[in-house]
Order: structure tokens, then C-alpha cells, then sequence
């Protein structure tokens, strides 16, 4: 069991979903661009390969079975020679919505004010997708984040008799390392919460109270764009988090979907994807960081009263 005063807690988490979230386009889009392959042909495929492969009593995850795809079109030759390394030089190429990456910057001088800077509260970002980490680690936005949950490719598999005190062989990816579902994406969030991602002895299954959390979820941000991110919206939103549902600018579609969110209480707010300053979205987010900041210090100062004992005073003379 941790000991009291594991954690600081003096963190405010804003994590963020990826996809249609900070960027308009699905993330593998410049990959295929650099390619030449084309983006709408290769997701009818996947979106048919659940039917495909149950033909065989084979039962594929709808949110991940791409990635099987992405292998399949490295061993076929139409993404010839694509390593880890090229997915990083190709995140080099997202794009962002409006105020991105501008955006943590302008968050993070909010925290520098000396209310919060005495009581060394910090703000990290983190980018929670069900898409592929390499990318998002070659992106504009990776000096910003504090953590990256995604899925993740092994180049050259260890074989039987590898020695495992080596280093791992580079070339094309060929197997799947690790992968995040919109339902495990909430296993993310737990582990940003006991701070597995910070300390290597605790694992997201070890017994922690929630009052010695290393950022409880009443200090966390979570921001996303639909339906499928309805897992983790629901426990934010249960342990007193905050939560947003973005929605592509001038789109009715994409508008009336976060609406319904927001009508159907999954989310406390919805505004633009746009994070420029001065815009509805980048104001709801100062507001709530400052907002928690104020808490967090009222905290603070409470707690270090109630275990100061006051010492004696001179009685005023009662003759």
C-alpha cells in the first residue's frame, strides 16, 4: 500500500482524444498521402472486415482490426518498408485545428502566476487515440505532451532463440505491440490518475486511495469529439472531472452530435474545435484550469491550517 503523501497532487491533466479532436483528419491520412493509396478505398475495407473474417467464426475488434490492415499492406508491398521511424517523419505532416499548438503554451503561462506558482501547481497534456503513437511522437504537438497512449508496432519479432539482452532489430513493422479501443482507452485515464506513467513499481491494477492519487480526476480535463469517447467522458464526469465534446467548425453534423452529448449528459460542455484565443473553447479551458488551480491552493492552505496548533496568546487583562 502507498504511503500517505505519496503524490504532490499538484498536477492538472487535460487529456485529449486525437482524431477529429486536435486534428480534422483521421492521422493516417498523410500516410496515405505519402503512399499514394487511397483513404476512402482502404477504410471500406477495414469497415467490411468484421463480416469477412466471421464468415470464418472469427470475431475481429471494430475499433483496432485497421491496424491488422495497415500489416496486411506492408507484407502486399503498397506500404513497402514502413518502420517506426518513417511513421515518426510522417507525423511530421499533421495537421491541427486553428490555435494548435499555440494553444499549451498559452494554458501553461496560466499556471505561472505567482497565486499558483508558489504552491508549484503544473498543467501536463496527454493524447489518449486509438491511433499510432510513432505519428503522434513525430508531431508537432509531441514537445507538449507529458504522455502518448496509442497503438504501437514491433518491427522485427523476437524469435525463439533471440537473445533478449540485446537490442531489438529495426526494419518494416510486422506485428502489433500494443493497441488502445475506445473502451480501453479508460484504462489510460486510470493510470494517469494513480500515476503508473510516473512511478514503474505501480501498476493501474494496484489498490490506491483516491484521495493519494497523483492527479485525482477532479483534476483532470478530458476532451474529445463523439460518441465513441462516451467511456471516458462517463469517468471523468463520475469522479468530478471536467469534460468537453468538440465539434468541426461549420459542420451541422458534427455540431449535432456533440449537442447530443451535452443534451444527453455525457459531457459538461461543447465548443468549436478551433483553440484559437478568445474563441469559446480556449476560454471554457483557461476558466477550468484556473478554476481548479483555485481550488487546488484553497486546498492546500486548509489543510495546512488544520495541522498548524495555534500557540498560546496573551489574555487581555480582565481587571
Amino acid at each position: 500500500m502507498p504511503e500517505k503523501g505519496l503524490f504532490l497532487q499538484n498536477v492538472i491533466a487535460v487529456v485529449w482524444d486525437f482524431d477529429k479532436t486536435l486534428s480534422p483528419h483521421y492521422m493516417q491520412k498523410p500516410l496515405f498521402d505519402a503512399y499514394g493509396i487511397d483513404e476512402d478505398a482502404f477504410w471500406k475495407e477495414v469497415n467490411a472486415l468484421p463480416e469477412y473474417y466471421k464468415r470464418a467464426g472469427i470475431t475481429v475488434q471494430r475499433d483496432t482490426c485497421y491496424l491488422g490492415h495497415l500489416l496486411s499492406y506492408v507484407k502486399c508491398g503498397r506500404l513497402a518498408g514502413l518502420s517506426n521511424a518513417r511513421l515518426r517523419e510522417v507525423g511530421e505532416r499533421l495537421e491541427f485545428y486553428c490555435g494548435i499548438p499555440e494553444l499549451f503554451e498559452r494554458l501553461r503561462a496560466l499556471l505561472q502566476d505567482p497565486r499558483y506558482a508558489e504552491s508549484d501547481l503544473r498543467l501536463e497534456h496527454y493524447v489518449v487515440s486509438t491511433g499510432l503513437a510513432e505519428m503522434i511522437r513525430g508531431s508537432r504537438i509531441a514537445p507538449y505532451l507529458a504522455g502518448i497512449y496509442a497503438s504501437e508496432f514491433i518491427e522485427e519479432p523476437a524469435g525463439p532463440d533471440t537473445d533478449l539482452s540485446g537490442v531489438p532489430k529495426q526494419g518494416p513493422i510486422s506485428q502489433i505491440a500494443g493497441f488502445l479501443d475506445n473502451t480501453t482507452k479508460t484504462r489510460a485515464l486510470f493510470e494517469i490518475n494513480k500515476g503508473v506513467n510516473k512511478v514503474d513499481s505501480i501498476s493501474v491494477n494496484d489498490t490506491i486511495p483516491e484521495d493519494e492519487r497523483r492527479v485525482p480526476f477532479k483534476n483532470m480535463i478530458y476532451i474529445a469529439d463523439g460518441p465513441s469517447d462516451i467511456p471516458s467522458f462517463s469517468v471523468v464526469q463520475k469522479h468530478g472531472g471536467k469534460t468537453c465534446a468538440v465539434y468541426d467548425p461549420g459542420s451541422k453534423t458534427s455540431f449535432a452530435q456533440a449537442l447530443s452529448l451535452q443534451e444527453n449528459g455525457r459531457v459538461g460542455f461543447i465548443g468549436e474545435a478551433d483553440y484559437s484565443e478568445g474563441h469559446a473553447t480556449f476560454m471554457w479551458l483557461s476558466r477550468q484550469i484556473t478554476r481548479m488551480a483555485d481550488r487546488m491552493v484553497s486546498e492546500r492552505k486548509n489543510t495546512f491550517q488544520s495541522k498548524v496548533g495555534k500557540g498560546p496568546t496573551h489574555l487581555p487583562d480582565e481587571g
